[in-house]
């Protein structure tokens, strides 16, 4: 009867510890893939920005043609 018994618990321990490999290796493979897609979400979001020298003179663009209007406006009130 004690070898029968011994059997069982190690059947049941034996269960259990696939059990749980088989989580820990599910686990283990959706971080792989969450890794995958935060790398590719990564390297989207770096494309998509600008890089300090073209923001720079993007603005300092629109900054020259805001002046432009400015000094257009002043020449307009000057004939009035």
């Amino acid at each position: 009867m004690d070898f029968g018994m011994e059997t069982a618990w190690s059947g049941l321990l034996t269960a259990f510890i696939a059990v749980v490999a088989y989580m820990l290796k599910d686990r283990s493979d959706e971080l792989d893939r969450i890794q995958v897609l935060l790398n590719k979400t990564r390297e989207e979001l770096a494309r998509d920005y600008v890089t300090r020298d073209n923001l720079h003179t993007d603005i300092q663009r629109v900054i020259d043609r805001l002046n432009a209007l400015d000094a257009k406006l002043d020449r307009l009130m000057e004939h009035r």
